[in-house]
């Protein structure tokens, strides 16, 4: 019975009903058309910077450039940031079941930065840039569940512990590249995101 259920396509459409309600949430904060303006500048700056390096399995300042937009800006800004960077890379990259999840998973990391950045404001360069070596293995892990969710028959345990065996060399990539993305080019994009940050006072209330 299980196996029966078309479950990309179930999983699919339960992320884009809750991606809707969290886009839905957000329309009702107070932000100023500034504030939207730059996060939407930042979301395309990170769609940007996948599409050159497509060619490379991994490989992009995508991450990166969600990370530190989190860090510097919070939560709702990263999930933003993150979330709308995959849903409009996609359409130079191709669209499918796998968009809903890349947003997921690029929301997170930006959620997740926001989070960190609330929590350790002082973290410094190195610290984040081992958080983003990690979220180079989760990213990896979550879209590994919606490649085996939509492409993978019959699902069983088998199969799951298969699909994360044969990603683990992309995810390392991925990993690795986030580290030195961070490394080298994180000290400027913090600087220059605080500075855009005290000038617009991103103040609105996080939830």
């Amino acid at each position: 019975m299980i196996n029966e259920l078309n479950w990309g396509v179930v999983s699919a459409t339960l992320l884009l009903l809750a991606l809707g309600a969290y886009y839905w949430g957000f329309e009702k904060t107070k932000m100023t058309s500034k504030e939207l303006a730059l996060i939407a500048t930042l979301a395309a700056l990170a769609a940007l910077g996948r599409v050159p390096f497509a060619a490379i399995p991994n490989v992009q300042p995508t991450t990166f450039m969600v990370l530190v937009a989190g860090f510097v800006y919070g939560p709702r800004a990263g999930f933003m940031v993150g979330s709308l960077a995959a849903f409009s890379s996609n359409f130079f990259l191709g669209q499918g079941p796998w968009t809903p999840w890349q947003m997921l998973a690029w929301g997170l990391i930006g959620a997740s930065a926001g989070l960190l950045g609330k929590w350790k404001p002082d973290l410094g360069i190195s610290g984040l840039a081992v958080f983003g070596f990690i979220w180079g293995y989760l990213f990896g892990w979550i879209m590994n569940l919606s490649y085996w969710l939509v492409f993978v028959y019959p699902l069983n345990w088998q199969s799951f512990l298969t699909a994360y065996a044969a990603s683990f060399y992309f995810d390392s990539l991925h990993a690795a590249g986030n580290l030195a993305f961070t490394m080298i080019m994180g000290p400027m994009a913090v600087q220059v995101l605080v500075k855009f940050r005290e000038r617009l006072s991103f103040t609105y209330q996080e939830n």
